[in-house]
């Protein structure tokens, strides 16, 4: 019982200083003509999360780009067909080509491979 008069007492207090400090912080910003600006503002920049120098950015930036440019070819050679207005994985096709990698995979021949291609 005897800690409840104690945190009676305390959390006015505390809250008491909180609000003092508070109008000093705004004092002094209003007395010496600052602008603080939020912490949240300084912890992440959109297009440099990690804080690269500007060098590291700009090669980073550029590997990401060759990596979208070959995740996007890769994904255009996938052959796909549309079933009910959604497009669909062709798996007749992936498995007719896995099948004639396969046979072709140790034959030595160049033929083969042209064959594919057309």
């Amino acid at each position: 019982m005897s800690w409840l008069v104690i945190m009676a007492f305390a959390l006015p207090i505390l809250f008491g200083l909180l609000f003092i400090m508070r109008k000093f912080v705004d004092h002094m910003k209003a007395e010496q003509n600052m602008e603080i600006e939020s912490f949240k503002s300084t912890l992440m920049d959109k297009d440099n999360p990690v804080g690269l120098s500007g060098d590291d950015l700009d090669h980073l930036k550029k590997q990401q780009a060759e990596a979208q440019k070959h995740l996007r070819e890769v994904i255009s050679k996938i052959p796909v067909e549309e079933k009910d207005g959604r497009f669909q994985l062709a798996v007749d096709k992936v498995k007719k080509n896995a099948s004639g990698d396969q046979s072709g995979n140790g034959t030595g021949s160049g033929g083969s491979s042209g064959d594919k291609a057309s």
